[in-house]
């Protein structure tokens, strides 16, 4: 695996799930592994978290690593005794019927009630360093690709935000429930969105506390493929191989995107801090509310209803 990359950023793979050939897996923990595939010079990275499907700090700390590991490649893989391009980064899930459901919404209220900024802001600053790396393609020309299979919720939707092409299979759904415990998402989900769809329809998606399908979301262009239920990796398969001839110029197209609508890291970090301020001014009802989110993150299950009615039902 002689890929120029730190040896500590990896795991070594365990006897017994070593990943059948053309894939090269790589595991980072036992809640983070990626597979890249030689024919579709792709890298797959799937996150399993634990106790909650949600951003918990070793899962943050395991992403760095993956982004680490990703910049320190340049662009190709070592693959079959070959250095192999890497042309796309694909983020998905592990967990059946949901991609992830936020935030670590346990550790935000101990914070608050200690009224911890620097944890906080510490936590958001490990939230933005993943995903805005994402954002910009781990500085190499690859296209990035998220790849969404049921709840879709808070930090999960910024995640998948942060990629260049979002594919959602039908019975997913998206929401931003921050706003039913006073607060907002602040860990991006303004910028990306505010670039993609406009301030209107942002302010909306963050405000309302719905819950959206996939089909709303594509035809509000913040989805861009829908899949059938099952049928996702098929899809960003064939988007894979429809580009198979113009790869290049997407790639180009991506970073043109990135250039034309100038989102740097301070700009996510300001919002983040305006995050944090947030935070620290909620009232002991809504940490209530916030700790009944956590109990239905434990219980890995959606947090919402499968329509598009909302979610303030489950807080009462």
């Amino acid at each position: 695996m002689d890929m120029n990359v730190p040896q500590e950023l990896l795991v070594p793979a365990s006897p017994g799930i070593q990943p059948a050939a053309p894939s090269t897996e790589y595991f980072f923990s036992e809640q983070l592994s990626a597979l890249y595939d030689g024919d579709q010079r792709a890298m797959w990275l799937r996150w399993n978290p634990s106790p909650r499907p949600n951003f918990n700090p070793a899962l943050l700390q395991d992403l760095d690593r993956y982004c680490q590991f990703m910049s320190h490649s340049g662009g190709a893989i070592e693959w079959q005794g070959e250095r192999a391009p890497l042309d796309y980064a694909v983020l998905a899930s592990k967990v059946p019927g949901i991609f992830n459901l936020g935030g670590d919404l346990s550790l935000f209220t101990r914070l608050i009630e200690a009224q911890d900024r620097d944890g906080l802001l510490g936590y958001g600053r490990a939230c933005i360093n993943v995903l805005y790396r994402n954002y910009i393609g781990h500085g190499l020309p690859i296209t990035t690709i998220s790849l969404v299979q049921g709840e879709c919720l808070g930090g999960g939707f910024e995640a998948a935000l942060s990629s260049d092409v979002l594919v959602a299979e039908r019975q997913s759904r998206f929401g931003f429930p921050e706003i039913l415990f006073n607060l907002f998402p602040g860990m991006g989900a303004y910028s990306f969105l505010e670039r993609k769809v406009g301030k209107r329809a942002t302010e909306e998606l963050i405000s309302s506390g719905r819950v959206y399908g996939a089909d709303d979301m594509l035809a509000m262009g913040v989805v861009d493929l829908v899949a059938d239920q099952g049928r996702g990796e098929t899809e960003v398969v064939n988007y894979i191989k429809s580009r198979g001839r113009n790869r290049n110029g997407m790639a180009g197209i991506a970073a043109a995107r990135r250039r034309v609508h100038k989102l740097d890291y301070e700009e996510l970090l300001g919002v983040v801090e305006v995050w944090v301020d947030t935070a620290l001014g909620l009232s002991g009802r809504d940490l209530k509310l916030m700790q009944r989110l956590v109990s239905r993150q434990t219980d890995r299950r959606p947090t919402a209803r499968q329509d598009d009615s909302g979610m303030a039902r489950h807080l009462h």
